[in-house]
């Protein structure tokens, strides 16, 4: 791509960062390399591009890195086998024994669930703070404290953190921030631009887009950190094949069209629920009474194609709102252009129930699509409808 990256739009850096016409073919379309192995020029003499073993690195996994750290404003970009396997990446480079970490309070629970799980047996410790209050996140901080974990916004209760001054407390107790945005995507938010240290994806959400590829990655400025991730990447294995860095790819292409129409629809499926009878508290950056809403505005470009609510009638009627959707497909996951609807307590949050981090029983999480918002207000409706 001719030029610096930086200097390119966000949708002219999707479309073509790391993404040149093939010298070989000419084809405009990044070619799927599925090949395990590559010839050497001689023993130890690998050719152009230094490709030994597709373990180690695929021309199309390096095209996808390359445009992800673009959009996100980095100088690397590691694509891993899926988000999980890029945050372990992440926490098992950064953590040692006796380490510890700060983590929201209100966290993926697949996140909650690596580190209270597995990482705690390795003799990491954590602790959990209110990411939203500085106060509470200083406090939270110990003297071998190495890691921030932040998500903004959050999952599931859009929680909006600061993420400058995450990151100024961080760096204070000799500590990294990490930002999970998969949530906002790079279109929305790039918390290098912030501070962060590491920027973590699943790809499986927004940026894959589709619905049809699991995937993660990791971004960063540092050399260190790259070479560290990078080692352990390789070492122990959890990289995506070449036709799902291919289908990711294809998704970052459109990742700025689709996100302006998320969060045309986000908006409009809030309104509706605020104004419905059945529905008791809506969880959105973009409504004004928001407890992180001015900030969100600072730091993030729109709002995001997230929602949350409750039910006014408890969990039995929010289990049922979201079964008795036709639209919204009862689904965990989210990010993809169709509509999604999934009960936390019961479904993606399983794992943090009786901890700290647990979530209201009578929550629903949507993952707005990019339908036509009229078909989907008119879904929630009925299924809001059912049991008057």
């Amino acid at each position: 791509m001719a030029g610096d990256p930086s200097k390119l739009g966000f949708d002219t850096r999707a479309i073509h960062a790391g993404q040149e016409p093939d010298p070989r073919t000419g084809s405009v379309i990044v070619p799927i390399y599925q090949t395990s192995t590559y010839a050497q020029d001689g023993v130890g003499g690998t050719r152009e591009g230094g490709y030994e073993y597709s373990r180690t690195a695929n021309p199309t996994r390096t095209a996808l890195e390359e445009a992800v750290a673009a959009l996100e404003g980095g100088r690397h970009g590691l694509a891993f086998a899926s988000g999980m396997a890029a945050s372990d990446a992440i926490l098992r480079v950064t953590l040692r024994p006796g380490d510890h970490l700060v983590l929201g309070d209100d966290a993926y629970g697949g996140t909650f669930r690596l580190i209270d799980k597995v990482l705690t047996s390795w003799g990491v410790s954590y602790s959990v703070a209110h990411l939203s209050d500085v106060d509470q996140v200083r406090a939270a901080m110990r003297p071998e404290t190495r890691l921030v974990w932040c998500e903004s916004p959050s999952n599931p209760l859009l929680g909006i953190a600061d993420l400058t001054a995450l990151a100024e407390i961080a760096h204070a107790g000799g500590a990294k921030l990490v930002v999970d945005n998969t949530f906002a995507t790079p279109y929305l938010q790039t918390p290098l631009d912030l501070g962060a240290d590491l920027v973590v994806h699943s790809t499986t959400k927004y940026l894959g887009g589709h619905s049809d590829v699991v995937g993660g990655a990791v971004v960063t400025d540092s050399d260190e950190l790259r070479e560290q991730l990078f080692f352990l990447r390789n070492s122990a294995g959890a990289v995506p094949g070449a036709f799902d860095a291919w289908l990711t790819l294809r998704g970052l292409k459109t990742l700025g069209v689709r996100m302006e129409r998320h969060c045309d629809n986000a908006e409009r499926v809030t309104e509706a629920l605020v104004a419905h009878p059945k529905v008791d508290r809506v969880y959105y950056p973009g409504l004004a009474g928001h407890p992180g809403h001015e900030l969100a505005a600072k730091q993030m470009r729109r709002f995001g194609g997230m929602v949350s609510f409750t039910h006014a009638d408890g969990e039995r009627a929010a289990l049922d709102v979201a079964a008795g959707t036709g639209l919204f497909v009862l689904a965990e996951s989210l990010g993809g252009i169709e509509s999604l609807i999934e009960h936390p307590g019961r479904m993606t949050h399983a794992s943090v129930a009786g901890s700290m981090l647990q979530v209201p029983a009578e929550l629903v999480r949507l993952s707005v699509g990019i339908e036509d918002v009229g078909d989907l207000v008119a879904d929630l409706d009925q299924a809001l409808a059912q049991g008057r």
